[in-house]
């Protein structure tokens, strides 16, 4: 894991090793410019959210990955986990090894409970974003995540700065 003040970065130990060889250091601007130059031997880069979806956050993704497809020439997509899961989630994790991937996560505002169990809403989540996470790193995929401090709409704009900066 790698913390800057935007946000918390994960990957696997490959992954880390070939970003810090690109130049990602300990900033967000740095990891996300890294990430998507390993562009060029990938045909798409999925964008899976697994944040709250609004308005807001489904426009902040969209025109995200619009300035990737632009920038990079690639398929993308942006998609709100764990919904994905059961569909196109499933052809990353098994069909070829072409996606640079960009997991986002952040805290919930509100939490829920689940009634009658220990776990909230946002406990289970967070595992299914692990869990997802951790099947693209294991199947050796190009995957980053990253887990957005503080306000959403504030994570995102920051994403959003480090994806213009790359």
């Amino acid at each position: 894991m790698v913390s800057s003040a935007e946000a918390d970065l994960y990957t696997d130990a490959q992954n880390a090793g070939e970003l810090r060889k690109a130049g990602a250091n300990g900033d967000l601007n740095s990891w996300i410019k890294a990430h998507l130059a390993r562009s060029a031997a990938a045909t798409m880069s999925p964008w899976l959210a697994y944040v709250e979806r609004d308005g807001d956050t489904i426009d902040a993704m969209q025109a995200m990955r619009l300035k990737v497809r632009d920038a990079k020439h690639l398929a993308t997509c942006a998609e709100f986990g764990p919904r994905f899961l059961h569909s196109t989630g499933q052809a990353y994790k098994g069909g070829p090894d072409s996606g640079v991937f960009l997991q986002v996560t952040a805290d919930d505002a509100k939490d829920l409970p689940v009634p009658g169990q220990k776990a909230s809403f946002g406990v289970i989540k967070a595992a299914q974003a692990r869990g997802d996470f951790d099947v693209l790193t294991e199947r050796g995929r190009r995957a980053l995540r990253v887990h957005l401090k503080g306000d959403l709409a504030s994570g995102l704009a920051a994403l959003d700065a480090a994806i213009s900066a790359r």
